[in-house]
């Protein structure tokens, strides 16, 4: 059983400068409640930190919207270290502004990108306090709306956005998997997938459908070259990863059940771009070093041989409850250009690069065959 959240009828948003209304690019963050049937305009507040929001206080910000307006910081090379950094704001942010009163929030998109697509993504309420609606606003909205609040004195500049999107009850899904059985430890497994859900302003080719279809495409590779593996290969398409991650903990709650012993898992949730190498998690230093002295001048004239200590992704995370010797591995592509379409109206087949996608699945399909010909 998966969240059932509908976005609705599309969202509209402006700033009120005075007698002058400028129509702004918002949409709604996931699991947000909607507005009123009219809407919501109230004087804005802009902040740049939860921190800074607690430091105002109830008295400042009851009754109207905080405008959380952190960027990106550039400075990271790693741009899921600048997603991680300034994502508190979406992630927690509006449920923070509710408990000072807040009638909405307004959250600066999580992209290093200057454009007029807004991102959407989950936000978190928190009990005992009020929902309040919670919109993304595009990079180029932000910026206009910041530069005028600098220039303008309250009340001048308020804001009026509306939403119509609701929460239903959990609704039935499912994961999808394909395998081929080992030949020597059938209920040994390495796993590798992606996940089938998307936010719903596009397509979700970036994320995750290419993570889902890389994985295919490994298990298709170690097939077709009549590979018999001596440990069960599986790919998993998870759902729910989104707003639930309901996907990944029922696979590891069956896998458990089923008494299934999990060697390693590898997830492709970074986008489908040129590889770079893989992050593992739960191996040792000296585990690690042993697989860059065996292994990083097999990735090296792919220029994916960057194999280091690092995290792995949301949906092989619940594996850990019940495999604590397992290794989980990160795919990790080239990061620059996933957060221009990430949660976004550009997430579309048209910008994932054949070439690119391809390269990913037969380094997926490369790791696969190593760890399971040659161990950890």
């Amino acid at each position: 059983m998966v969240p059932h959240w509908e976005r609705g009828a599309k969202e509209q948003g402006y700033i009120i400068d005075g007698n002058k209304k400028i129509p702004v690019a918002i949409c709604a963050l996931g699991m947000s409640v909607a507005t009123p049937a009219n809407g919501v305009t109230a004087d804005i507040i802009e902040v740049k930190s939860l921190e800074e929001l607690a430091t105002l206080g109830e008295k400042i910000i009851k009754g109207k919207i905080v405008f959380f307006n952190r960027p990106f910081d550039q400075r990271f090379i790693q741009t899921l270290r600048a997603y991680g950094a300034a994502g508190d704001q979406r992630f927690g942010g509006p449920a923070a502004a509710a408990k000072y009163g807040a009638v909405g929030a307004i959250v600066r998109s999580l992209t290093e990108s200057n454009d007029d697509f807004p991102h959407t993504g989950a936000t978190d309420y928190a009990d005992g306090v009020p929902k309040i609606p919670a919109a993304a606003i595009s990079t180029k909205a932000a910026d206009k709306l910041s530069a005028l609040l600098k220039m303008r004195k309250l009340p001048q500049v308020k804001f009026y956005f509306k939403q119509n999107c609701r929460q239903l009850p959990d609704a039935p899904s499912f994961n999808v998997v394909g395998e081929m059985k080992g030949t020597e430890n059938p209920n040994q497994f390495i796993t590798f997938g992606g996940h089938l859900d998307s936010w719903d302003l596009a397509e979700g080719a970036h994320d995750d459908g290419t993570g889902v279809v890389q994985s295919v495409e490994a298990l298709r590779i170690l097939k077709t070259l009549g590979y018999r593996p001596k440990n069960s290969i599986r790919a998993v398409f998870f759902i729910n990863e989104e707003n639930g991650e309901k996907g990944g903990l029922k696979y590891a709650e069956l896998a458990a059940q089923n008494k299934e012993i999990h060697l390693a898992a590898i997830e492709s949730d970074l986008g489908g771009f040129t590889p770079r190498g893989f992050t593992f998690d739960g191996l040792s230093s000296a585990q690690l070093k042993k697989i860059n002295k065996n292994w990083k001048a097999l990735f090296e004239p792919y220029y994916a041989d960057r194999l280091e200590a690092g995290g792995s992704g949301s949906d092989i995370e619940p594996l850990r409850k019940y495999y604590a010797n397992a290794a989980l591995i990160g795919f990790m592509p080239d990061p620059q250009r996933y957060f221009d379409v990430h949660h976004t109206a550009n997430d579309v087949f048209e910008n994932v690069n054949k070439r690119e996608l391809e390269l990913g699945a037969a380094a997926i399909a490369s790791l696969v065959y190593l760890i399971d010909a040659h161990g950890l």
